[in-house]
This record gives structure tokens, sequence and C-alpha cells, in this order.
């Protein structure tokens, strides 16, 4: 077992990137996720494993500096609030473009605009359908504890590099700014140049030794055919992260009429919502997508067969439930498919989400 600690989720993303092995962390300071940098200058990893900290001129001057770390083949990432992963979309979109590593990190707060501190679900198109310019995906991770805010940095890092694409982890403010008991892996060495080689490929810019021709790390391409196979290349790899990346929790699924879709926040209220309605002797359950990028398309589908209806509850005017409605109608079947949220943000309660799925659906 690891060393226990009682942490904050933006706490122990910072934790977690230190003993993962992280090379860098470049970002800039907006509430909710504040924390993440300011403990990573408290813990001062470049004494400790080497990693470097740097606190950015912008939000837009550290997704640069996060995309310059990745083409050197090493292990970087940044974090932001809403606000600042729009101003981040562009550097995203020539990461993603340019087939690079990261990690990116989005603890939501409520909007449009400025909005509010609070926390919110309102980026979930954003993170699913691109956010930036260009058809491009971003490998989706959305954690519902403290716990899984740990585990996903080092998952994260694994499957960006698995596929040489930016990933995310789509969490929100309360999340980032609760405590909650979390176990800590143990400290990984940092990749060697050799390392990342073996294990990844030599793609990276780590210096041109006579054996190989030069690297160049780009996302520009002026001859429209060859742009068009770049394109076909990346929709390829997206469609093999939809068939091997799946991840989801089902939770009490088997015999339920009526099925609430939600992550995150949302799904730790859910599952208190199957208890209540539960002890009503409605037959409902809860389906927790863990990558809201792959989406768990095939699973819904096979309960729409039998389900009568999906809530998807969000901390949004209605979102996710765009996937969920796909999933259905690709499935052949004739679920309904409900909304029910708050906005501003607002956490919905237990009670509000089962009044909800009555009112819908009884």
């Amino acid at each position: 077992m690891g060393e226990i600690r009682l942490m904050k989720g933006n706490e122990v993303l910072a934790e977690a990137a230190i003993r993962c092995g992280a090379d860098g962390y470049f970002g800039y300071p907006i509430t909710p996720q504040s924390e993440v940098m300011e403990t990573l200058m408290a813990r001062m990893p470049w004494n400790e494993t080497g990693m470097v900290v740097l606190q950015a001129e912008s939000e837009v001057a550290s997704i640069n500096m996060v995309y310059g770390g990745a083409a050197t083949g090493k292990k970087v990432m940044t974090s932001s609030s809403s606000p600042g992963i729009s101003l981040m979309a562009e550097g995203i979109s020539y990461i993603a473009g340019a087939e690079l590593p990261c990690l990116v990190v989005n603890v939501q707060r409520g909007g449009p605009g400025l909005g509010t501190i609070q926390p919110s679900q309102a980026d979930y198109l954003q993170a699913v359908k691109g956010g930036g310019h260009g058809d491009y995906k971003l490998i989706v991770l959305a954690p519902s504890s403290v716990q899984e805010m740990n585990d996903f940095v080092d998952l994260g890092f694994e499957l960006a590099f698995k596929y040489r694409n930016p990933a995310m982890i789509l969490t929100d403010g309360a999340i980032g700014q609760m405590m909650e008991k979390v176990e800590l892996a143990d400290f990984k060495p940092r990749w060697t140049k050799e390392e990342i080689k073996e294990k990844w490929g030599s793609w990276a810019t780590t210096g041109k030794p006579d054996s190989r021709n030069q690297n160049v790390i780009t996302s520009l391409e002026m001859d429209s055919d060859k742009m068009e196979s770049n394109n076909q290349r990346l929709q390829d790899k997206y469609r093999k992260m939809e068939e091997e990346e799946c991840r989801y929790e089902a939770i009490m699924c088997d015999d339920a009429e009526y099925i609430f879709v939600a992550y995150g926040t949302s799904s730790r209220v859910c599952q208190k919502s199957v208890e209540i309605a539960r002890e009503k002797g409605l037959k409902v359950g809860l389906l927790r997508p863990i990558t809201l990028f792959p989406f768990p398309s095939k699973i819904i589908g096979k309960l729409a067969c039998k389900a009568k209806g999906f809530l998807s509850v969000e901390m949004s005017a209605g979102q996710m439930i765009e996937d969920i409605k796909l999933s259905v109608y690709d499935a052949g079947c004739i679920a309904r498919v409900e909304h029910f949220g708050r906005m501003g943000g607002i956490i919905p309660s237990p009670g509000e989400v089962v009044n909800a799925l009555e009112q819908k659906f009884l």
C-alpha cells in the first residue's frame, strides 16, 4: 500500500505530477485551480526530481511552453480553469496537429464569460469536440474523486504518449477543492532520452545522430493532399482510441429501467440518487463515463435496448446529452433521453435528481 494522506484535489494533482516523473509544469493562476501551481512551488520539486515549474506570463504563453517541452519528448503539463483553457485552445490545436503528448487539466468553473468561481460542467463540448480549430480530439478523463485526480495524472501521461496526443483531465471546482483520503503512488524516475526512444519511438527532437533523418515537429502543411492524408491519419488514431481506451463504471444497471448518466461531481450526487430511487421502488442505475472521449457509446447502446429511459445529469444546460442521444440512435433503440441540470455554479441535490426523473418519466 502506498502512502496515505488527506489532500485537496488540486494539491494531489501537483503531488501526482511529481511522483509520476513529470519533467515540467507551465501554468498561470486562476481560481479554482490555483492550488496546483501553489503546491508545486511550495514542494520545490526541482530540488527533488529535477522537475521544472514555471509561472508563465499568461495561459497563451504556458500552453506554448508545453508545446516546446512536448516536442522534445518530455512529460509536460499545464492546468487552468475554463476561461484559461479557452485562451489555450489555439495552442492545444497546434499540439494535436503536431501529434505531441502532453497533459492539460481543466478545473471547470461556471460561465459563460468570467462567470463565477463555483464548479460547473459546461466545458464538456469544448473538451470532447476539440475546443480549438480543426478536426482533432483530446483524450478526456473525468475523475469523480480525489483518488482519481491522483490516478489520472499518470494514466493521462501514459495515454498521451501511447497515442502522441494531448490528454485532458476534465474536473471541476468541487473536486478540485474538496479534501479526501488518497493513496499516493510511489515515485517514478523521470524518463531518459534513451528510455523515451525505446518505449515511444524516435520522433522527438532530442538531438540528431547520424543514424536517422532530422526530426521536424510542426502542424503546418501547405500541400492540400498531404494535409488531407495527415487528417486521415489522425482520424484513424481517434478510431483506435475509441476501440481500445473507453472506460466507464456501471452501478446497478443490470435490472435498471431508468439510468442516470453523469460524470465527475454529478456522478457522486447520482450515486445517492440511485439509493433514494431504489428505496422508493424505482429500478434506477447509474452509468458513469470515465473517459468522455472516447465516450462509452457501445454500453449505452446495449443498455438502451432494455432500459426505458436515460437522464443526463449535468452541471450545465445540457451538453453530454447530445452524445447519449447519438449512442441510443446508433443502437437503433427507442429509449427516451432527457436532461436535468443546474447552472451558475450550483450543484444539484440527490433529491432534486430523483424528482426530475419522476417528473420527466413517470
